[in-house]
């Protein structure tokens, strides 16, 4: 397994439906580990880079309808 972490920017608060999307994420066979920063609003994601790329969890998370922005690194 290789952990790798990923994050973007995210536009707008987000939502209850969105936070329970998110959530429910974690089922996904691969992501780690989520961590949202409201201040910044960004989302960084720890990954098995083995499962996942950087492409497939933004797209995870447009499935959770968060609009996602750049990817930004992580701080």
């Amino acid at each position: 397994m290789t952990a790798v972490d990923v994050s973007f920017r995210y536009f707008g608060a987000l939502t209850p439906a969105q936070v329970r999307a998110l959530n429910d994420a974690f089922s996904i066979y691969g992501i780690r580990r989520m961590d949202v920063d409201e201040t910044a609003q960004t989302i960084t994601i720890e990954y098995d880079a083995t499962r996942l790329t950087n492409d497939a969890v933004a797209a995870i998370l447009r499935r959770c309808r968060v609009a996602v922005g750049e990817q930004v690194v992580p701080a």
